[in-house]
């Protein structure tokens, strides 16, 4: 039963994900060009903020720590794909199941006998990318201060 309530919502959230998506890439041009263009920018950050929580608690509830897995596989399709926010989420969708797919088999097979905590390889892939994302920003603004 919990399942299928974790499921709902994050089907639910998923819609509203994608419906707002073009408004994002309005946000995305700043707020207050956004805010000329028509749209209500409070609200919108309102929305997002409730929308994002539903969905990292979905996603904590129902897979655990490798749902870390949805912070690092949107930052890498948006730098293969672009900022525009329909094609992010759905990249970010097949990008994060195909992760995890290929990171459970990892996980199942690297050690024969045992089975390693996929939390863990998560985490082994996520720090550097961080890191790499983290060194990259600074480099593009002068260096750390």
């Amino acid at each position: 039963m919990e399942v299928a309530v974790v499921a709902a919502f994050t089907a639910v959230a998923c819609v509203v994900a994608f419906s707002y998506a073009r408004r994002y890439d309005l946000l995305a041009l700043g707020e207050r060009t956004a805010g000329h263009l028509g749209l209500r920018v409070e609200r919108l950050r309102v929305v997002s903020i409730i929308l994002v929580a539903v969905l990292t608690g979905a996603a904590v509830a129902f897979a655990g720590i490798i749902s870390f897995v949805g912070l690092v596989v949107p930052h890498a399709v948006r730098m293969v794909l672009g900022p525009a926010h329909r094609l992010l989420l759905t990249g970010s969708l097949l990008g994060g199941a195909t992760l995890l797919v290929w990171a459970d088999l990892f996980a199942r097979t690297v050690v024969t006998g045992a089975e390693m905590p996929i939390g863990l390889l998560t985490s082994l892939i996520g720090g550097p990318f961080f890191f790499y994302l983290l060194r990259r920003a600074r480099s593009r603004q002068g260096g750390w201060a």
